[in-house]
């Protein structure tokens, strides 16, 4: 009988510590904010809907992968002085370019009608990048990067990176790594796209 409430007891203390370690390595840095679950890019389009033209743009070619490269992205940032711009660049081939999508897709259609979004598919086989926008649709369109020159010119570490633009076009900040929490994106949005410079 007394064996027997002692292995119970353990048991119970396990089953305890367990759960506890669960929870705190679901609650640390580096997992995806869990306040709000990323809308689809329908729910993501009609609660971007009245936006200005130039943002309104963007969102018709949500998930889309855009011809061009990076001198049609350079015409793009030209046509949105006056926004705040936020690009991203991401590869299918890269794991946490994966983990952060669900984050950008959740700011952007939160952020989408005051500051524009973009992305930037960095040497990457263009039925996989595709497939990665079906899974995650955010609300913006992305330009492919073959060759590297948009991440060799901005001399990025790696991927995933995100670059913020003050409204005058003025690059503020390269953030290396992946954002897996809406707050650290919104954090960044708000110190270094929304500046007045």
């Amino acid at each position: 009988m007394r064996i027997a409430a002692i292995s119970a007891a353990v048991f119970v203390l396990a089953a305890v510590v367990v759960i506890g370690l669960r929870q705190a390595s679901n609650s640390g840095e580096g997992q995806i904010d869990e306040t709000g679950a990323a809308p689809t890019l329908i729910e993501a389009q009609r609660s971007l809907r009245g936006s200005p033209p130039a943002l309104a743009a963007i969102h018709k070619q949500g998930a889309q992968l855009l011809p061009g490269g990076p001198a049609a992205l350079d015409d793009r940032l030209q046509e949105l002085r006056g926004y705040p711009v936020v690009v991203n660049v991401w590869a299918s081939w890269c794991g946490p370019c994966r983990q952060e999508m669900p984050v950008f897709e959740q700011v952007a259609a939160d952020r989408g009608r005051k500051v524009a979004f973009l992305g930037v598919d960095l040497k990457d086989n263009i039925p996989a990048a595709k497939r990665l926008l079906a899974e995650f649709p955010v609300s913006y369109p992305s330009y492919g990067d073959p060759d590297a020159d948009f991440f060799s010119d901005n001399k990025l570490a790696g991927v995933p990176s995100t670059i913020f633009y003050s409204r005058s076009g003025k690059r503020q900040l390269v953030h290396s790594g992946p954002y897996l929490s809406a707050d650290d994106l919104n954090t960044d949005i708000d110190r270094y796209a929304l500046v007045a410079k």
